[in-house]
């Protein structure tokens, strides 16, 4: 689960996003087990444990940073675990344009 984010947002972008599940139980990058069910999530330059707020279609979900990419050749600026991408309602859809809040780092 998710600590409380600081309640503004330090930056606000549009951008690709897409989801994985078939990498549970692998490291990421910032060291941890990869669980698809956590509300976690990929980015190629924010800090491991920054919060980010993921909106499409009237729902968000906020997500912790805890592994890198997608890589930038993709076109993709964020892949979503599935367990933030269930909260959106992106399953079926699985590359969609979103809006990206960097909230900051995670509140201990």
């Amino acid at each position: 689960m998710v600590s409380a984010a600081p309640a503004r947002a330090e930056m606000i972008y549009a951008g690709v996003a897409t989801w994985s599940a078939e990498q549970t139980g692998r490291y990421t990058a910032s060291g941890e087990t990869y669980d698809a069910d956590d509300l976690t999530c990929a980015h190629p330059s924010f800090a491991f444990d920054t919060l980010v707020r993921v909106h499409w279609r009237g729902r968000s979900v906020i997500c912790r940073v805890n592994d890198r990419g997608p890589a930038k050749s993709t076109g993709v600026a964020i892949d979503l675990s599935r367990g933030a991408a269930r909260v959106l309602g992106m399953i079926d859809a699985g590359r969609v344009n979103v809006i990206i809040e960097k909230l900051g780092k995670m509140l201990e």
